[in-house]
């Protein structure tokens, strides 16, 4: 965060308010400056194969560029708006015998209950779920998986992984995926899998282009972006400061499933945040003027708060 001191009658004021209050700031400064090296140690102990990361994240950047980007534009542009939100609908409500699932494993069995009426609403009264009722009655769409369960259960997150094509994951998740690939239905219908990838990609386009442009550097960017949403998951909303806003003062404190599921933060594919895999903001079913609303608010303060996280560090590295 830049602040401007802007030049005028009290700026002289200013210097003296300054001079008179530094003895105290000091160990303000200090203590900035140690949250400033815990942050850069966090970072290095989070992504100790970040020459490896970048390879593969290249690769993917590349493989979007001259592939899925031109794949998912064709996609958008033969299809009509209500039937790509039908089709995003139906990936999102199969994923929900997931929710209900690790709800379970979790003991959240009040939020298990809610999450099984949503999936049987959008099963019956929503045509197999391609249209999203539920939202409509109030019934809210949680974001839980066996990357959560595992984090519940005591599970380390590991080393920070980009994988090729599916993008950021860490030790835990990625092996955690497997296992929320094998109880989603969809994964054994010859074609789904192709026919998500390209809807996820489509959705995530305008968060890929805020990152590319905002980001001094896309990679650092999409890995804090990344890691904090799935602690903000972990967590259901609730601010960990101790492990991850380290160098923010006031975290945000608004729930993470009621934003995008994949921020678009993903690489190419993004099972997207939520990727960038579920597809946090775009990959949501439709929801209600105010709900998208929210979601959108929570998704750039989550991008602002990342950027100044950027910036600190940056600032840090270029003194030295």
């Amino acid at each position: 965060m830049f602040i401007q001191l802007h030049q005028g009658k009290n700026h002289a004021l200013l210097i003296e308010v300054c001079l008179l209050t530094s003895a105290l700031l000091m160990p303000g400064c200090a203590n900035t400056e140690k949250r400033d090296e815990l942050a850069v140690h966090e970072a290095g102990h989070a992504d100790p194969y970040e020459g490896f990361n970048r390879s593969i994240y290249g690769f993917n950047m590349s493989l979007d560029k001259y592939f899925l980007k031109p794949v998912a534009d064709g996609y958008k542009f033969i299809t009509p708006d209500f039937m790509e939100t039908g089709v995003n609908n139906f990936f999102n409500n199969l994923k929900g015998i997931n929710v209900v699932l690790n709800d379970v494993l979790q003991g959240k069995f009040e939020q298990s209950a809610s999450d099984a009426g949503r999936f049987l609403t959008n099963t019956t009264l929503g045509v197999g779920g391609l249209i999203d009722v539920a939202s409509e009655v109030g019934l809210k769409n949680n974001i839980e998986d066996f990357g959560q369960t595992l984090a519940v259960w005591g599970v380390g997150q590991g080393a920070y992984l980009v994988l090729p094509v599916f993008g950021p994951t860490t030790i835990r998740d990625g092996g955690a995926g497997i296992l929320d690939r094998a109880a989603n239905p969809g994964s054994y219908l010859p074609g789904t899998g192709i026919l998500e990838g390209v809807s996820e990609r489509a959705n995530a386009e305008g968060a890929l282009n805020f990152i590319n442009e905002a980001a001094l550097d896309p990679y650092v960017f999409t890995r804090e972006s990344f890691l904090q949403y799935r602690r903000n998951l972990i967590n259901d909303g609730k601010s960990d400061v101790a492990s991850y806003d380290l160098d923010i003062d006031h975290p945000s404190e608004g729930s993470v499933e009621s934003k995008p599921k994949s921020l678009g933060i993903t690489d190419p594919l993004v099972d997207a945040a939520s990727h960038i895999e579920d597809n946090a903001v775009s990959s949501q079913p439709s929801v209600t003027s105010s709900g998208s609303a929210t979601a959108f608010d929570n998704m750039l303060q989550s991008f602002e708060q990342a950027s100044n996280k950027m910036d600190k560090l940056s600032t840090r590295r270029r003194r030295k």
